[in-house]
């Protein structure tokens, strides 16, 4: 078993993510891929990092440059290095509950309208892509895969295996701008997120609406997938706006 595999197979979930680099800005690009990777939670905490190796080629950066960017993270208090057999880099988990401090800071600089409008575009454009263009077989169980996980998941790591869902369907509609721009988006969504209380019955809505979207790309109906997909998003935008606004 690889390292990977032990992990969960979390190497792949960072696939919508990682991606090489543009020459130029390698140090910057990479800086902000693995912080996107980290406020994502698509490593959770307490979770270890891809091997330096996999991720230098990755970003397509070499293991100096990557170590530099390791290093900002770990003066950040983002991530701990630990030595050993069992060593590599570690994700520095995240406190429970932001204070009211950091809530005021996330406020201030977060636009909520404008971050759930860019959403809710991103989302529905891709759900109506996937359905439109068809998943491979192999891409088709990803997505299978993903939702099962969401059903599957404890309440304490439900919006991490939410974010991947959504990232594994933004990846699959074929566009890596598209994917991109989400990801962006998606650390903003989920920065808001955690300033609000984890309802279980808006979570068991969330996962009725899932399991319909995921039918609907998975049976080619493009219309359905993208109504799915923007009743679901103006759920959360509802609950956050009422909590936040």
């Amino acid at each position: 078993m690889t390292r990977a595999e032990a992990d969960g197979g979390v190497d792949d979930r960072l696939t919508p993510v990682l991606r090489p680099v543009r020459a130029g800005n390698g140090f910057e690009e990479a800086l902000e891929q693995i912080l996107q990777v980290v406020r994502l939670g698509l490593v959770p905490g307490g979770g270890r990092l891809p091997a330096e190796r996999e991720l230098a080629e990755r970003l397509g950066i070499s293991r100096v440059t990557l170590r530099e960017v390791l290093k900002v993270l770990q003066d950040q208090g983002l991530v701990e290095s630990r030595r050993g057999r069992y060593g590599g880099t570690f994700v520095v988990p995240r406190a429970e509950t932001p204070g009211e401090d950091e809530l005021r800071r996330r406020f201030a600089e977060v636009d909520i309208e404008d971050v759930l409008r860019f959403r809710e575009v991103l989302e529905v454009g891709a759900a109506g892509l996937c359905a439109t263009h068809g998943l491979s077989p192999e891409q088709a169980e990803r997505l299978r895969e993903a939702l099962a996980r969401t059903h599957e998941a404890p309440l304490a790591d439900y919006r991490r295996l939410d974010t991947l869902l959504h990232l594994t369907l933004a990846e699959l509609s074929g566009s890596p701008s598209l994917t991109a721009q989400y990801a962006a988006v998606r650390a903003s969504v989920n920065d808001l997120l955690d300033c609000i209380p984890l309802l279980v019955r808006n979570l068991e809505h969330s996962q009725r609406q899932h399991t319909a979207l995921v039918e609907a790309v998975l049976d080619g109906d493009a219309d359905g997938a993208r109504e799915m997909m923007r009743e679901h998003c103006a759920g959360t935008a509802a609950l956050l706006r009422g909590f936040l606004a």
